[in-house]
């Protein structure tokens, strides 16, 4: 074996007790939970949009903490529909949202104080 072989063959070796297997394997974050540093808790947000007939509402809204989410303006569906009936665009909202299989709902929405 020739010293270039011999150096390559134990520094392999050497790399190979020094970092484990599980020093390789790709981190990945799941956001289908909460995060356990935040209890969700109602985020304050401005309706742009209502749809009564899909369920769905635009709010432009703060940071939602529990969800890790910066604020933003995008469109929710609703839990329940008559959470909807009383809403227009340029409300100012309180609402609750939380991650159901994957799908970001709305399962609480008041008016701000």
């Amino acid at each position: 074996m020739n010293p270039i072989h011999r150096l390559l063959t134990i520094s392999a070796l050497a790399l190979g007790v020094a970092m484990p297997l599980g020093a390789f394997a790709q981190v990945t974050m799941d956001h289908s939970e909460v995060s356990l540093s935040h209890q969700a808790a109602m985020t304050d947000g401005v309706v742009k949009k209502v749809d009564l007939t899909n369920g769905k509402v635009t709010i432009k809204h703060g940071e939602i903490l529990h969800m890790d989410m910066p604020g933003m303006t995008m469109v929710f569906a609703v839990k329940d529909k008559n959470l909807l009936s009383t809403l227009e665009p340029g409300d100012e909202v309180k609402f609750l949202v939380a991650n159901e299989g994957g799908k970001l709902v709305v399962t609480d929405i008041q008016p701000a104080r």
